[in-house]
């Protein structure tokens, strides 16, 4: 009796157990496992891209816009058969006029396995080696593609073939775009008529990127298009689909996740009904500090002055020039400017203002004397006489004149290389003799690329856009190439790496981090980011060097200066010029086989309070000899956009 009264207990336990079960999954949790079901009879659906955000200069004048385009897509529905896609495909190719150029012979061949599915391409004896796994599927596969000759592929239709390729490109049951240019009323029309009988083929917007500036800045803009297989992974798992448009370089690039839009998001459940989960949005608009007004004037200075120069002499290689304009409190870009002009044909090469560099020449004299006076190679006031200096097998090095007995400040102003060689020299630890050799330590090499990068020079800047270069850093140690390393004749540097440096002069030695973008608005006109003044590094050295440095430039730009004439001294300017030896390979065969003049100017205004930097190189301005003429573009260029700037501001 004991073990059957012991019996009902557990049954009748057991039976609560289930119940109390029962009750959780029914009552409880109801709506937990409707969910769940739902799920797995769901699924999600994105409407139609999304517009971008707008991008806008400093003054809120529009650089950037959206143009809706026409698309027409496949997105495959379960239990399609491959025949039936071939209808598909067929169908379409009768509606829609599709550029077949891209099909390859290969293409071909798959089109026609999928058509004659039955045809047996495959011997008895190599089925046998695939069930012994001496052969595997795909090389099954591989051999009837070798097989087709081809006759057989000749007589298909083309355009078919490319649309089936198309509707079959990519991951299954992801929406594949079958036209996306060109889409023309009749074609959107016809589709949009038939969207039931032509399963899974369906029409929606896109949106295109129009620019009322035309190429004015517009390598840095950057540029809109799909997904690459590069960077398919990255966006794949930060929620992109395979189709998306995604910014690919430069500005829409680097702020993609404030510009890219938000779709509509809905359900579609197992009998074909669609419900709206989630409303879609536009992008956030994007405002840069860039004037594009200011931006325009100084491209055309730039583009007249090059057709101008080549009128001169020595100017066969001169071809482009590059200006940056930065705030120099906060170190935001107002213009930057590149412009190449070949045969009256004009390019916008803004780009290669971060991933280009060049010998940029005497402009880093300032940089150089702070090298001195840290390692008491060089005291304030220290006068030394100009005269050429001769170290044994090699030439003479000099000034591009005898320019007497000068002091640290004469020195910049009349921009003497035999100053800053002696500098060097004693930085090295060594002593100058005429005609006799000279040893150099190798950590001298150090000590001025160290003083560099805290200027800016030979680091990347921090810029708000990719592919920012650093130059190139000579390996060569040799005493001689410490003297033109002093001189700007070794290294070389961009042109955002020369505004970061002038920038910094300017600012007492603190170097802050350039940007171009502003600020970020959402749809509701909030300011979701703006940048600010970023600190990079404090210049290791003493106020009253800094203050030299600045009283010498200032120097330069007055009577009697390198740089005189250069800007109207009303701005009150300070700044240094640069002329600089340049290689170059004219016929792209990889070897130099041609010396030029490359001319640079870094300056900013007004002296007392810096509130505008300006740099300026001129690549290539002029075939170099000591006794011909060289062009004065540059000297040029400085003169126009200063006056420009000052028009505005």
């Amino acid at each position: 009796m004991k073990r059957i009264y012991a019996l009902e207990v557990l049954l009748i336990g057991c039976m609560l157990v289930i119940l109390i079960n029962l009750f959780n999954i029914q009552v409880l949790k109801e709506s937990y496992y409707e969910n769940k079901v739902r799920e797995m009879t769901e699924t999600k659906v994105y409407s139609s891209t999304a517009p971008r955000g707008r991008i806008y200069d400093r003054n809120g004048i529009l650089l950037v816009d959206n143009k809706p385009v026409k698309v027409i897509y496949y997105l495959k529905e379960v239990g399609v058969s491959t025949k039936e896609e071939l209808k598909i495909a067929d169908k379409l190719s009768k509606i829609l006029e599709v550029d077949y150029s891209k099909i390859t012979t290969n293409m071909l061949k798959e089109y026609y396995l999928k058509v004659n599915s039955n045809l047996d391409l495959i011997t008895d004896e190599e089925y046998k080696k695939y069930k012994d796994r001496k052969l595997s599927k795909d090389d099954l596969h591989n051999l009837k593609l070798e097989r087709i000759k081809e006759d057989d592929i000749n007589s298909l239709n083309k355009e078919t073939a490319y649309i089936y390729y198309l509707m079959n490109n990519g991951y299954s049951y992801t929406e594949k775009i079958i036209k996306d240019e060109n889409v023309s009323n009749e074609e959107y029309a016809i589709i949009a008529e038939n969207v039931g009988i032509l399963k899974g083929v369906n029409i929606r917007l896109d949106w295109e990127r129009v620019y009322p500036y035309g190429i004015t800045l517009r390598g840095i803009l950057g540029n809109v298009g799909k997904i690459t297989d590069e960077y398919k992974d990255y966006y794949i798992s930060n929620g992109y689909k395979i189709n998306d448009r995604v910014g690919i370089s430069y500005l829409e690039y680097e702020y993609d996740k404030y510009l890219k839009g938000e779709k509509n998001e809905y359900i579609r459940s197992s009998d074909g009904t669609y419900k709206l989960v989630k409303e879609g949005k536009k992008g956030n608009d994007i405002y840069l500090n860039i004037d594009i007004k200011l931006q325009e004037e100084i491209e055309n200075i730039i583009v007249n002055n090059i057709k101008r120069a080549k009128y001169e002499p020595n100017t066969n290689f001169l071809n482009r020039t590059y200006v940056i304009l930065t705030d120099v409190k906060t170190g935001g870009i107002i213009a930057l400017a590149g412009k190449k002009v070949i045969n009256n044909s004009v390019y916008d090469i803004s780009t290669e203002n971060i991933n280009m560099s060049y010998t940029v020449g005497s402009v880093v004299k300032g940089a150089s004397h702070i090298v001195g006076y840290n390692t008491n190679a060089l005291k304030i006031g220290e006068v030394r006489n100009d005269e050429c200096i001769k170290i044994k097998g090699t030439p003479k090095k000099c000034s591009f004149m005898y320019l007497g007995y000068l002091n640290d400040l004469t020195a910049l102003k009349r921009s003497s290389n035999t100053f800053q060689f002696h500098t060097a020299i004693k930085v090295g630890g060594s002593s100058y003799f005429y005609n006799m050799g000279l040893t150099i330590k190798d950590s001298a090499f150090n000590l001025y690329r160290d003083t560099f990068k805290e200027f800016g020079l030979g680091v990347k800047t921090e810029i708000d856009l990719p592919n920012e270069m650093l130059g190139l850093i000579g390996t060569k140690k040799d005493a001689g190439l410490l003297l033109d390393y002093s001189i700007g004749q070794y290294d070389t540097y961009t042109p955002i790496q020369l505004s970061q440096y002038i920038t910094t002069i300017a600012n007492n030695g603190v170097r802050i981090k350039p940007y171009i973008l502003d600020k970020v608005v959402n749809n509701s006109g909030e300011v979701m980011y703006d940048s600010r003044r970023l600190e990079l590094n404090k210049v290791t050295t003493e106020e009253k060097y800094l203050n030299r440095i600045k009283e010498g430039f200032k120097m330069v730009l007055e009577y009697g200066g390198t740089g005189s004439g250069y800007i109207n001294l009303n701005y009150k300017p300070a700044g240094k010029t640069g002329t600089s030896q340049t290689f170059i390979d004219t016929n792209n065969d990889g070897l130099i086989d041609k010396e030029t003049i490359s001319t640079t100017f870094v300056g900013y205004f007004p002296y007392d309070d810096p509130k505008i930097s300006i740099t300026v190189i001129s690549p290539d301005v002029s075939t170099y000899t000591n006794t011909e003429y060289i062009s004065f573009i540059t000297k040029r260029i400085v003169t126009e956009v200063a006056d420009a700037y000052f028009k505005r501001y």
